[in-house]
């Protein structure tokens, strides 16, 4: 069998499976047992398949992902981060289009504890929605901002899946949690002052309602008591990474641990909360680990079937330039991003995409933070993105998907307008991690 015809049947399955609706971690699972059966030679490939699982698992580059799951978890059944949430709100009543700006802050507190951009748009769709359109938005301004904030949610740390991209591609995960910081910071910079000129220049899009508006101490007082605590522990896990004092791995230790801390400070952690955020964290990570285990074996088996080595070469013997390349990889996460979640697009793309970066020496940190970029417009690329069926699915049925679609344009373009940036001055990814760790 030829690689080409090996990556058609590997392939050819894979989306089969995915496309009848079976999980991704139960299709990879599938398709590397046929795998090894035919391409691992029969019980000694299975066996195999089951040394690669146990090894790919107990890689101590991913104990980071618990960690920063369970710092969302915990924050999230304490009801911190929504004390959080109405302490901004309370603060900033006097701000043009003030709830969708608390929708990109939200959202980017909730991207931790959901630890899936679909999930977080569900959530703020049925919390936030309903409220904008009582008070008057125009429905675009109301939907927009809350799928737009899956384009910022996985470049500021913390991020269990920019830690899963760094493991899967062999990047520096504390080098990749940094270089994110510049560029989503950024994003969010320009979706906010995007939703406050918009609700400046015409205030029909969001009307203002101060009757519940407090003044003084008052108003500042929960955003300080509230806020500054998370702030803190951004604050921490950052600078033990930065300053060596702490790797990766003790770095979101210390994170957890903080974040217990401050709940217990606030008295809001009970039993049944600390439990509740115990068995959420080890449904998602252990959801991830089981993801993590299909990768590890799909690279191998496209690696020993000549899918990848054949495929790379049939590339370089193109003799394509390399921003053609790269401009061809980018084409191709956007489209994925319409059809299936971020992990499953790590699973395929990263054992071909890896090694053209290093063939043509791009730096991986910069090429990663593309990659998260890509992912996320990738779920808001109309007509076929998930966050857009996401919304669709609690937005009120008058509104038309038309203009779900429509709502979403601006951020979009911000998006590419960020992701053309990025590959313009590369120095928005590498130069945080260049400052910080030297790398």
């Amino acid at each position: 069998m030829t690689w080409w015809q090996s990556l058609l049947m590997l392939f050819g399955l894979l989306s089969a499976l995915l496309l009848v609706g079976l999980p991704a971690g139960f299709a990879f699972l599938a398709i590397n047992l046929v795998g090894a059966l035919v391409y691992l030679g029969g019980e000694a490939g299975l066996m195999q398949v089951v040394r690669n699982s146990v090894a790919s698992v107990t890689n101590f580059s991913l104990t980071p992902i618990p960690f920063f799951i369970l710092m969302g978890e915990v924050l999230f059944h304490t009801g911190l981060a929504m004390k959080a949430i109405d302490s901004f709100d309370r603060a900033i009543h006097k701000v043009p289009g003030r709830l969708a700006v608390v929708a990109i802050v939200a959202g980017t507190v909730f991207s931790a504890i959901s630890g899936s951009t679909i999930a977080t748009t569900a959530l703020l769709g049925g919390l936030l929605l309903p409220q904008m359109l009582k008070r008057g938005y125009h429905p675009r301004l109301a939907m927009g901002p809350i799928m737009a904030i899956g384009g910022v949610d996985m470049l500021v740390p913390p991020s269990a899946l920019t830690v899963l991209l760094g493991s899967l591609a062999g990047i520096s995960i504390s080098g990749l949690l940094i270089a994110g910081i510049v560029p989503g910071f950024l994003m969010a910079t320009m979706f906010l002052g995007y939703i406050v000129y918009s609700a400046w220049r015409n205030p029909a899009l969001a009307p203002a309602f101060d009757h519940d508006a407090v003044h003084g101490w008052a108003r500042w007082k929960p955003l300080l008591v509230n806020v500054t605590p998370l702030v803190m522990i951004f604050t921490l896990v950052i600078v033990a990474m930065t300053a060596g004092w702490a790797t990766p791995t003790e770095s979101a230790a210390l994170g957890a641990l903080a974040t217990v801390i401050v709940c217990l400070a606030y008295r809001s952690l009970s039993w049944k909360a600390m439990g509740q955020a115990l068995s959420g964290t080890a449904a998602i990570a252990g959801m991830i680990l089981f993801i993590i285990i299909g990768a590890t074996t799909f690279s191998q088996i496209l690696s020993f079937s000549g899918a990848t080595n054949g495929l790379v070469s049939l590339v370089k013997d193109a003799e394509l330039a390399p921003w053609m390349i790269l401009a061809g990889m980018i084409a191709i996460l956007l489209f994925l991003g319409c059809f299936v979640d971020q992990v499953s697009m790590m699973l395929i793309t990263l054992p071909f995409f890896m090694p053209m970066v290093q063939h043509f020496g791009w730096d991986p940190l910069w090429f990663g933070v593309l990659y998260l970029i890509c992912m996320q417009l990738g779920l808001l690329t109309p007509p076929f993105g998930m966050l857009l069926f996401t919304m669709r699915s609690v937005a009120p049925k008058s509104i038309p998907t038309s203009e779900i679609f429509a709502s979403i344009v601006p951020y979009v373009l911000m998006g590419l307008l960020m992701l053309v940036m990025v590959l313009w001055l590369p120095g928005l990814a590498t130069w945080l991690p260049t400052l910080l760790l030297g790398k």
